[in-house]
């Protein structure tokens, strides 16, 4: 049983006083911590309106503009936050440095640094615009390699899963698909504020996708996708960034990195083939590579060669590859990399380890 207060003072509120009459307020202790929290909510509320209202002018001005006159708008915001040095692009600096190795010139760090700015523009112009694009142009002015892997799966019945890193436009890959005659499923990180996420999902479908969220959901989306895969459909993942804390250790451009087990964990499991494949921006138009699909082998070896392949085309087109994150463990908080070292070691089928 509980003392008298006792569940009031858990549940944080003052307790009522002997004769069951609250506490007056005049009374009652200063919460300080709150008066420190009120500044920060309404920063954050205010934050959250403009974000919204950003998101809304893009989807909504944007498709207005000609199509010449929005490329030089955001090409020109581009060079602006180039030149800013604002964290993301000095992380995208530090993330290419990696990938085009030691001893490089700073100035052509920096002239790819810019380049990369630039398509990470592309990709948000296209974000805002890919809705109203014409399905002839989607089909039309891309060029994959590969698709042959594609079909075959899907031909197998048993489910494909294509991993794809944060490169190029994989957006437009997966209006694609869908225009090729492969419907997916995909899943999308939870983003704050709510109207944000919900436009984003809104977006996706629009081209045709299944959106799962990673977090929030009925259920987990590990077991919708598994469910997707035993049904014979295709999943298209994010697979060169973990999200869940729990990754697999790999080797990425010749340090240690963590990727998500997902995708090599549901093809183990269900049977479904696992393809690799990288995107990136050609000219006006859009290009890319499907891999030979990965053999079934175990989560940690099947992880290290989805980031092997990701290295060969994110090598031969960095500036595409928009990684504006902290990817690798050098760079990591040491409570990260202790939990992605203990999940390696541990149980490497378990629910924490699926996070797409």
């Amino acid at each position: 049983m509980d003392v008298p207060g006792q569940a009031a003072r858990r549940a944080g509120t003052p307790p009522a006083s002997a004769d069951n009459r609250e506490v007056p307020s005049s009374v009652r202790p200063l919460n300080r911590s709150s008066l420190y929290r009120r500044p920060q909510l309404a920063l954050v509320a205010l934050r959250d309106r403009l974000l919204v209202a950003a998101y809304r002018l893009g989807w909504g001005m944007v498709r207005a503009l000609p199509e010449a006159v929005a490329r030089a708008l955001f090409r020109v915001g581009a060079d602006l936050a180039w030149r800013r040095r604002g964290k993301g692009v000095r992380r995208l600096r530090s993330n290419l440095a990696r990938v085009i190795g030691p001893g490089t010139a700073p100035d052509r760090l920096d002239a790819l640094t810019r380049a990369g700015v630039r398509s990470y523009a592309r990709y948000w112009l296209e974000v805002f615009t890919l809705p109203v694009i014409p399905p002839e142009v989607i089909v039309e002015r891309m060029a994959l390699q590969g698709v042959q892997h594609l079909d075959e799966a899907m031909a197998r019945g048993k489910g494909l899963i294509i991993a794809l890193p944060h490169s190029g436009n994989w957006d437009h890959a997966g209006a694609w698909l869908v225009r090729h005659g492969i419907p997916l499923t995909t899943v999308a990180e939870r983003l704050e504020p709510a109207e944000v996420f919900d436009r984003f999902v809104a977006f996706r479908e629009s081209l045709g996708m299944e959106v799962l969220p990673l977090t929030g959901g009925t259920q987990p989306p590990s077991r919708i996708l598994a469910d997707r895969l035993r049904s014979g459909g295709a999943l298209c993942l994010l697979a060169d960034r973990d999200l869940s804390g729990a990754g697999v250790p790999v080797q990425f451009f010749g340090e240690t990195a963590t990727m998500p087990a997902g995708p090599a964990h549901l093809a183990l499991t269900t049977g479904a083939t696992l393809v690799p494949a990288v995107m990136w921006f050609d000219g006006d138009g859009w290009a890319g590579k499907v891999q030979p699909p990965i053999r079934h082998t175990d989560i940690p070896t099947m992880t290290q060669t989805l980031a092997d392949c990701f290295a060969v085309d994110i090598a031969a087109h960095p500036e595409d590859w928009h990684m504006l994150q902290r990817l690798w463990q050098a760079d990591l908080p040491a409570t990260h990399v202790a939990r992605s070292t203990a999940s390696a070691t541990g149980n490497p089928s378990g629910e924490q380890r699926t996070a797409v």
